[in-house]
């Protein structure tokens, strides 16, 4: 059934179309095709969200639903949480409806009229992925050891391997010392190759817990022969602990041998078979395709980025390293659309990756196995991109640097990229000053007129929306190709937080203390303690167990 939300109060065209959270809540519990976008910016997401929505910041709507949305025509819910007289869900489904998305609507009231309807909210980023990791360790009860534990086994000299199971770029800036990168769906495929002897202990980490849980117990459910702990709240509980990490660590487990790639592949397929996860024809592939304007189809390939790169389906995103897992609310932003987890022939990560989205609750994950398919190369878009923004409001990094160095009055450059949960360190272009798109619309009437503007962002699309919208009476521009491209002129850059801000409640964080990291730390263990129970009781999302799938 294709759902349209066109019967719900207001029409398709009216800024003010609503949907309450009764309407929205009986589609939901339907089962319904569409996506719940949470408009709201800074920490307040994380400090209460319906437990399915996806986050969309008001100031990237366009940008994050070219990530989440794969069809234009689905249902689109915007809900946020109202501060300070600013209605976020309305600013951004202006901008999806000039997008071109056309079946957009705002809950009613947002996320307090959810409450009132006696609903929960969920605190937290990546939510239902994290909380995984706690239902899999309370359900399995995945062995586990602590950092001061590993210490001594490492000061023994004790016969173990240390896998980290995060990206390369998350490893290489702090890592365990001794440990190996193994991200992701790559554990299983690739850990075999990694033991010297059936008593040589695994041990499986991460920066906190989910992916260091889910890392060992996906090779514990594939058989894996030797013994297998998760390292209890990773990088962060050693550099609490006091113990020096590593840095700048290039170790990356390689490629398995053919007798160690067939003993993963066969531990795979036993795993997909426990969890009744379907692998699909190429027959099959393209009647679904077929109807992908229909029902939201995401066609993920979970191969590493330089197999994606060297030749993929046409229509396929790139999700390595076992995000797909670990940031799920990142990439799929229906619930109820088809998932389609592609690999090469062994399927060994496509099968352990489509076990763990069916565990998240996903209801339709099939495998599809590359075979003798036509590929394109490169890094193409899996959506298409939007085309609200004009580049004529583009400035190049030599003509700003000009402008820069000239006399006065200079421009003022406003760097738009919003403070990124984790991202390692932040590049700006000095003297610019911080502020959230969504905000513009006020702070703009205080910079004087007659002073230009030049907006930034780290590769520049996000700064030519905003300078398409706001170009109107004075002189606003768009730094072309954003900081990365005034970064890779050679030109120089400062790092941190040091930005100042347009509004001071919008400043970037600063690096969090060894105090604040213990007591995140002790608020994220307390969290998990609770969050499987709150889903329960939410009732929208229900995790699966191997025994309950036929």
């Amino acid at each position: 059934m294709t759902l349209s939300l066109g019967n719900q109060t207001g029409s398709s065209t009216d800024a003010q179309a609503t949907i309450t959270a009764l309407e929205l809540r009986s589609l939901l519990e339907a089962g319904e095709d569409l996506v719940v976008a949470d408009a709201s910016e800074g920490d307040d997401y994380a400090a209460g969200h319906i437990s399915v929505s996806v986050p969309v910041p008001a100031s990237e709507v366009e940008l994050r639903l070219e990530e989440l949305v794969a069809r234009r025509s689905v249902p689109i819910v915007f809900t946020s949480t109202v501060g300070d007289g600013e209605d976020l869900a309305e600013q951004a489904a202006r901008r999806a409806r000039a997008a071109g998305y056309p079946d957009v609507r705002v809950l009613h009231g947002g996320n307090q009229e959810w409450v009132s309807a006696g609903f929960r909210l969920i605190t937290n980023v990546n939510s239902l992925s994290k909380a995984l990791g706690e239902f899999v360790e309370r359900r399995y009860d995945t062995p586990r050891v602590t950092v001061e534990q590993l210490k001594a086994k490492i000061d023994a000299g004790e016969d173990l391997v240390i896998l980290d199971t995060r990206p390369f770029d998350e490893y290489h800036a702090i890592s365990i010392p001794g440990g190996v990168d193994a991200p992701g769906p790559e554990l299983l495929l690739r850990a075999y190759d990694q033991i010297s002897k059936p008593s040589t202990q695994v041990v499986v980490n991460c920066a906190g817990r989910t992916r260091a849980i889910i890392g060992a117990q996906t090779l514990i459910n594939a058989g894996f022969p030797n013994p297998v702990v998760s390292l209890e709240n990773g990088t962060t509980a050693w550099l609490l602990a006091g113990y020096d990490p590593g840095h700048g660590d290039v170790a990356v487990a390689g490629g398995p041998n053919a007798e160690n790639r067939a003993r993963a592949a066969a531990a795979a397929r036993d795993v997909a078979r426990r969890f009744g996860i379907r692998e699909i024809t190429r027959e099959e592939l393209d009647a679904v395709r077929e109807t992908a304007e229909q029902r939201s189809l995401y066609l993920i390939d979970v191969r590493t980025h330089e197999e994606y790169l060297a030749g993929h389906l046409d229509g396929s995103r790139s999700v390595p390293g076992g995000q797909l897992v670990q940031k799920t609310d990142y990439y799929v932003g229906s619930r109820n659309g088809r998932v389609i987890v592609i690999d090469d022939a062994d399927g060994v990560r496509a099968r352990t990756t489509a076990g763990w989205l069916v565990q998240l609750g996903l209801p339709d994950v099939s495998v599809y196995l590359l075979g003798d398919d036509p590929l394109v190369a490169g890094d193409t878009p899996w959506a298409t991109p939007v085309d609200s923004a004009s580049a004529d409001v583009d400035i190049d990094v030599d003509e700003l640097a000009a402008l820069l160095d000239g006399p006065s009055p200079r421009p003022l450059v406003i760097d738009l990229e919003p403070a990124r949960p984790y991202v390692l360190v932040r590049h700006y272009i000095p003297d610019s000053v911080v502020a959230r798109r969504s905000s513009l619309h006020r702070l703009l009437s205080y910079v004087p007129d007659d002073t230009a503007i030049v907006f930034t962002s780290v590769d520049g699309r996000l700064a030519r929306l905003a300078a398409t919208e706001h170009g109107a009476g004075r002189s606003v521009r768009a730094l072309s190709g954003g900081t990365q491209a005034w970064r890779d002129s050679g030109r120089a850059v400062g790092t941190g937080s040091g930005q100042e801000p347009l509004d001071p409640a919008e400043r970037i964080p600063a690096p969090l203390t060894l105090e604040q990291r213990r007591a995140n730390l002790d608020w994220y263990v307390a969290w998990g303690d609770t969050i499987v129970d709150e889903l329960e009781r939410d009732g929208l999302v229900r995790f699966v167990e191997p025994s309950r799938v036929e």
